[in-house]
């Protein structure tokens, strides 16, 4: 029961996946796609965000295994599923989490070339990489696995709960070119995280038949900010949204953004997002182990002075594997990600009216490809998207992806936004093959939201 309850926990974070959102990426000029480039261009006057209703995303997936591959009705154990999965996993694969809800969001135009933006929106970013070797070691134990070392580095996740806190300006340098910058306070609520681990466990036959276990060079480290209080686990939901809003634990950052047409059809844009870090200084509790154990068993002879084996092995573990506990503040990186596109735009050339009541061109149609890159703690991880995107009138924009990253290669997402008088309503779903069988997908995503615009 303990390995079926492990592999359910692990499976529930499985569920929830990455923040590339390559169908919002310069769609349709919604007000949302400044958070994913600041020099996306806009041609309104103003936008106002619904309340926790204006920006919704959640994206959730695995790489390594799916929810099929523990729960298929295929007449195997609960066992043998585990047994496969763990088989057919290595230590870069990994299950991610990120979800965001703005709060509040608005914009306004200050002239021609220059808007500004601003807005607050709560996210919850997570990765842990599967620790196969500690995984296998638990599940099978170690008589099958004499003489071979399982490695404690392989132990690596991150977790963040924070609110953010931007003002962006968008400004439009010449005919050509558009730059934006945002800049970000960022309020953790609860940061746990575990990296650069070292160490390696390994069993190997003793004397009479008694198996002798190494500890060699362990060096293991537990970060949290905003878990404990007095010793105590907080457990209050309310305290844990406080502290997104101006808590003790900030941080700066800092978003970069171009657009370029290097022609009236051919457009090209990048974007740098969430190069910051966040200082932790409340609510600490850091947990290290150091130092290397052997362990030849326990030896049950009568001893009428000494029956309690187990202290004695306890104590003996401590002194040679101690385990500390600090409130040290300490600093964590947020991760950074990059957006580039080239998009080529053709079909019917129309007008419409903006905020200047000036006609503007803008064509039907739009080809193109987006690579996403996000920097995690083991390696980048990156995605390619090719995309069309289709006006089918001035009001009612839609956008078409296909997307190849390291959990499908068969990724087809759309999206559509639509303009009902000065109220805009968009809705945004990835990986829409996968929606026959949602027990087999490996990453799924949604976004949706809803905002009124004044051209």
């Amino acid at each position: 029961m303990k390995k079926i309850f492990f592999f359910i926990a692990v499976l529930w974070f499985s569920n929830l996946v990455s923040q590339n959102k390559q169908i919002l990426y310069d769609f349709a000029e919604l007000p949302q796609t400044l958070l994913l480039n600041p020099a996306s261009e806009t041609n309104y006057k103003l936008h106002v965000g619904v309340p926790l209703l204006s920006g919704f995303s959640t994206e959730f997936g695995s790489k390594g295994f799916t929810v099929s591959d523990l729960f298929a009705d295929d007449n195997r154990s609960i066992n043998d599923k585990v047994a496969e999965v763990l088989q057919n996993i290595d230590s870069r694969d990994y299950v991610k989490f990120n979800s965001q809800v703005e709060v509040f969001s608005a914009g306004y135009r200050f002239d021609d070339k220059t808007y500004f933006s601003i807005g607050f929106y709560e996210e919850i970013d997570a990765i842990g990489y599967f620790p196969k070797d500690i995984l296998t070691l638990i599940n099978e134990g170690n008589n099958a696995y004499l003489n071979k070392s399982f490695n404690i580095s392989q132990m690596l996740y991150k977790l963040d709960v924070v609110g953010v806190l931007h003002a962006g300006v968008t400004r439009k340098m010449n005919k050509k070119l558009t730059l934006g910058g945002r800049f970000k306070i960022y309020s953790s609520a609860l940061n746990m995280e575990s990296s650069n681990n070292s160490g390696t466990v390994t069993t190997v036959q003793g004397t009479d038949n008694i198996y002798r276990h190494y500890l060699d060079n362990v060096n293991v480290n537990f970060k949290t900010s905003g878990l404990v209080e007095d010793n105590e686990y907080i457990q209050d939901a309310s305290a844990f949204l406080g502290n997104t809003f101006f808590g003790s634990n900030l941080g700066l950052g800092i978003d970069f953004g171009l657009t370029y047409h290097i022609s009236p059809q051919l457009e090209f844009s990048a974007s740098i997002l969430d190069l910051g870090f966040i200082n932790h200084k409340k609510n600490i509790k850091n947990s290290t182990a150091k130092g290397s154990f052997v362990f030849d068993g326990v030896g049950f002879d009568y001893d009428a002075a000494q029956t309690n084996y187990w202290d004695e092995i306890d104590a003996l573990f401590k002194e040679q594997l101690p385990t500390e506990s600090n409130t040290n503040s300490y600093t964590s990186w947020r991760p950074v990600k990059i957006n580039t596109a080239l998009k080529y735009s053709f079909g019917e050339r129309k007008s419409k009216v903006c905020y200047d009541n000036n006609h503007k061109d803008y064509y039907t149609d739009a080809l193109g490809v987006q690579l996403f890159n996000v920097f995690r703690p083991l390696s980048p991880q990156l995605a390619l998207t090719a995309f069309y995107q289709k006006a089918l009138t001035s009001k009612i924009h839609t956008k078409v992806t296909y997307t190849i990253d390291d959990l499908s290669y068969s990724n087809l997402g759309a999206g559509i936004s639509a303009q009902f008088s000065k109220v805009n309503i968009y809705g945004m779903i990835d990986n829409i093959l996968e929606y026959k069988n949602l027990s087999n997908a490996n990453n799924l995503s949604l976004q949706l939201g809803i905002n009124v615009i004044f051209n």
